[in-house]
């Protein structure tokens, strides 16, 4: 995974070495924590080999960070078992270092009113 010029110039060399693949790829899921994607996807944004990652989220998925349905993966919205793994809050500074955190408010400015048609009304 490729890193900005920034975060190689302020980023111990213990922080960058301690991003595992799974913290890669759970900070990725996490920081589009609204969408799920191909463990193919996932490999491509993030710079890694799709064995790897799917490996990784396998291994997310048995501590219940991630939820698998048919070929998609998204983070689990169960915020405390996400408060408790460390890799997370490494991942997670990261990404925000790296994008910029996101503002949850311009997100719901510009969300539409009624839900998708692919999401059940309960």
């Amino acid at each position: 995974m490729s890193i900005d010029r920034d975060t190689f110039e302020n980023t111990s060399e213990d922080e960058l070495e301690e991003l595992s693949v799974p913290d890669q790829v759970l900070g990725f899921l996490a920081a589009h924590e609204d969408r799920a994607f191909k463990a193919r996807e996932i490999a491509s944004q993030i710079g890694i080999d799709e064995g790897a990652v799917s490996t990784a989220l396998s291994r997310l998925k048995d501590r219940s960070l991630v939820e698998h349905k048919a070929t998609y993966w998204a983070v689990t919205d169960d915020t405390e078992r996400l408060d408790g793994y460390s890799g997370y809050e490494r991942a997670t500074t990261l990404f925000n270092e790296q994008f910029g955190e996101e503002d949850k408010e311009s997100w719901r400015e510009h969300a539409p009113d009624e839900p998708h048609p692919s999401v059940d009304e309960q």
